[in-house]
């Protein structure tokens, strides 16, 4: 039963309504379809179908997973390269992984199918939760279904805005060459080579399919994004760095991403049976801007839950004491505590590599999580920790806006998720 471009002719009865139909949803498709869940009556609101390469995820992880067959390359040895010193870091166990949009939405498709599920290309406005049942409307207020659960993952702000507030910004150039030009036996994760702005931190990376085609990004972490002629200043910049001649190269796709950066919260439950997910239901790690692990670990959680017979609510994409020293760090980048090269430098030349990315997945022991505190600058991390139990103790005295919730607010309408 399709529904395409539409609303229904009166209102549908699902299980399950996914809200929001790019990578979350998708992540969770699949997952769905993995689980073989007879029965399951579930709806898809987004007025756009995802299909193609329009974007590429890099992660990590340990081999032999579900989406091996999917990915575009991997690497067991990555770089991270500093004006002072170039290191070649080992993953044992893990390995870094590149995994294009297009597979992905091809197997959502087909779990999609699979499940018989209905698709309304329609945007969504307002959600009403009366704790039994959660009514979707479109834009105008016209009920498009009822559902016993909502996984809403369209973009939306925080609660509340954040103390410190950047973002991840980037451009990326799929460059092609006639002749051996990369290295595939290992990807630069990080290059601080790059020109560093006055307030915030850049670096470049490589990841190469093979010798003779790469994705070639430049990143930002800082408050604002760049116009077209900044990012592709610094992506000749950086070619330049490389050693590449663009003269011999093909620029056959370019890529390009804003993602959040706060301290703010984000509201994974607003209300008894709405779920957020991606973005909005805090998969993107503050610190680093880093989502589609914890986007892989929600969608997988919600289809074991369902298959169990438990309510599809994920768990915190990452502790507590994930989020608070996430916090810290942001505002020693912020205000000047520490360089950002220095930073980054320290944590990977003071930690094993698999520890590192192990932390940045939420995943590391406390005791795991002190040795990584132990490499940062003592004094200037103390002095973002006083500074951020400040902001939070200002925070508790003043009232914070309330979370809109599902019943609407900024980003709640016509948006695709992420």
């Amino acid at each position: 039963m399709w529904q395409r471009g539409r609303v229904p002719s009166s209102p549908l009865d699902v299980d399950l309504a996914l809200v929001g139909g790019g990578g979350a949803a998708c992540l969770v498709l699949a997952a769905l379809g993995r689980h073989e869940l007879a029965g399951l009556r579930v709806a898809v609101v987004d007025p756009v179908r995802k299909r193609g390469q329009d974007r590429t995820w890099a992660f990590w992880g340990v081999p032999g997973s579900d989406l091996d067959p999917l990915l575009s390359a991997s690497w067991s040895r990555v770089e991270v390269v500093t004006p002072a010193a170039r290191r070649v870091l080992s993953l044992d166990p893990l390995r870094y992984a590149m995994l294009r949009s297009a597979p992905v939405y091809d197997r959502a498709a087909a779990a999609e199918r699979r499940l018989g599920a209905v698709r309304i290309e329609v945007p969504a406005g307002r959600l009403r939760d009366d704790g039994d049942r959660v009514t979707v409307h479109d834009p105008a207020g016209r009920v498009l279904l009822r559902a016993g659960w909502v996984l809403d993952s369209r973009p939306r702000p925080p609660a509340r805005p954040g103390r410190t507030n950047w973002l991840q910004h980037f451009r990326g150039w799929w460059l092609a060459a006639d002749r051996p030009t990369f290295d595939p036996d290992r990807a630069v994760l990080m290059d601080f080579r790059t020109p560093q702005p006055d307030r915030g931190v850049s670096f470049g990376y490589v990841l190469p399919v093979d010798d003779r085609y790469a994705l070639v990004e430049y990143t930002e972490f800082s408050a604002a994004p760049l116009g077209d002629a900044g990012y592709d200043r610094a992506l000749r910049g950086y070619a330049g760095l490389l050693g590449l001649d663009l003269a011999g190269l093909r620029v056959r796709e370019v890529e390009n991403g804003v993602i959040p950066m706060t301290d703010g919260p984000f509201v994974g439950r607003p209300s008894p049976r709405v779920v957020r997910l991606g973005t909005a239901g805090g998969a993107t790690r503050p610190s680093t801007g880093f989502t589609f692990s914890a986007m892989l670990r929600q969608a997988d959680q919600v289809a074991r839950a369902l298959a169990a017979g438990r309510p599809p609510v994920p768990a915190p994409a990452y502790p507590a004491r994930h989020r608070w020293m996430d916090a810290v760090a942001l505002r020693a980048l912020d205000r000047g505590h520490v360089g950002g090269v220095a930073f980054f430098d320290r944590l990977f030349a003071r930690n094993p590599a698999e520890r590192v990315l192990r932390f940045l997945d939420g995943a590391t022991s406390p005791a795991e999580e002190l040795a990584v505190m132990r490499s940062s600058p003592l004094l200037p991390m103390t002095g973002a920790v006083l500074g951020d139990a400040a902001g939070r103790l200002r925070a508790r005295l003043r009232r914070p806006p309330a979370d809109p919730g599902p019943e609407g607010g900024p980003g709640a309408a016509g948006q695709a998720g992420s």
